[in-house]
């Protein structure tokens, strides 16, 4: 099992960081074009537990896959859980954490993540997966760097 944290200063309140993340939708938004990331579910409707949300996703090599997560926990302005119930990973769990402070709120992503096929998954861990990632958030950074803190 892997992990990768990053946590972002945004300069807005919290019902405007609420709105921005709870919105599926937003997700193609912080998301590097690269990647062809599609939400495929239709609801407008702010997240809530239990909530199945499609997408297409394109991670390795242009490849178009199928990824389904749902929404495992909720707790609004605070805290939300996606969990992959289908698609690339052989386990994904996405814990997003909202904390409201002076200067606005603080973001903190924790995922934990575990790649198929056992050895060889290991392999493309350290060979690109890992870097994949990093780089996915960094664009993520970057991007609500740009919308919530340079107004």
């Amino acid at each position: 099992m892997y992990r990768l944290y990053r946590e972002q200063q945004l300069k807005c309140d919290i019902e405007t960081a609420w709105e921005f993340f709870s919105s599926p939708h937003n997700l193609s938004e912080i998301t590097p074009a690269s990647m062809s990331f599609v939400v495929l579910s239709e609801s407008d409707e702010p997240i809530f537990k239990g909530m199945e949300i499609d997408y297409t996703v394109s991670p390795v090599l242009g490849i178009p896959m199928r990824w389904k997560t749902v929404i495992s926990q909720v707790e609004d302005y605070k805290s939300f859980t996606d969990f992959q119930k289908e698609g690339p990973y052989k386990h994904w769990n996405h814990f997003h954490e909202f904390i409201p402070n002076e200067d606005g709120v603080l973001i903190r992503d924790t995922v934990d993540y575990e790649l198929p096929m056992g050895f060889l998954g290991k392999i493309a861990h350290r060979i690109f997966v890992k870097e994949k990632l990093r780089s996915i958030f960094d664009f993520r950074y970057r991007v609500l760097d740009d919308l919530f803190n340079k107004k």
